[in-house]
C-alpha cells in the first residue's frame, strides 16, 4: 500500500507523471474539485490545464486555468483568499481532480466560504450561506476570475 503522506516538494519526474496521468478534454482542461482539506467542506469547482498542475505540485499556491481570460489564475492574487495545496488527486478516470487544500479566507467570488452556497427551498432557489466577506473589497471593484 502507498504511503497516504503526500510528499510536499514533488521532484519534477513526479509533477510530469501526475500530469501524464490526467485525461484533459479538448480544450486542454480538467475539472477541479477544491475541498477542504481538514473539514471535507466542499469550496468550489474549477479548471486546471498542464500548467496549472505542474504550477501548483511545484508551488504548492493552487493555481487554476480561467476559461474567461485564458490565463493561469494563482488564487488569491488578486482577493488575498489563497488556497495552499495539502494534496492533489485524481479520479479513477483521471479526467478529474481533488484539490484538498488550506483555504485562507472565504473560496467564492461572492464572498461566501463556499461557492455552493446556493440551494432549492419552497421551489425557490436561495442563498443558504451569507457573505464572510464584502465582493468589491476582495477584488477592488474588478470583475472576479
Amino acid at each position: 500500500m502507498a504511503d497516504p503522506t503526500p510528499t510536499l516538494a514533488p521532484t519534477p519526474d513526479a509533477v510530469a507523471r501526475f500530469a501524464d496521468a490526467l485525461r484533459f478534454d479538448a480544450n486542454g482542461l480538467v475539472a477541479v474539485v477544491a475541498q477542504q482539506h481538514d473539514t471535507g467542506e466542499v469550496l468550489m469547482l474549477a479548471w486546471m490545464n498542464r500548467e496549472a498542475v505542474e504550477e501548483t505540485l511545484r508551488t504548492g499556491r493552487v493555481t487554476y486555468y480561467s476559461r474567461s481570460r485564458k490565463a493561469l489564475w494563482r488564487k488569491g492574487e488578486t482577493s488575498g483568499q489563497v488556497q495552499r495545496l495539502r494534496e492533489l488527486r485524481l479520479d479513477c478516470d483521471g479526467d478529474a481532480v481533488l484539490a484538498l487544500v488550506d483555504q485562507l479566507g472565504v473560496a467564492c467570488h461572492t464572498g461566501r466560504r463556499s461557492c455552493f452556497s446556493w440551494g432549492l427551498r419552497d421551489g425557490v432557489v436561495v442563498p443558504l450561506a451569507e457573505p464572510l466577506a464584502d465582493p468589491d473589497a476582495l477584488y477592488g471593484g474588478h470583475a472576479h476570475p
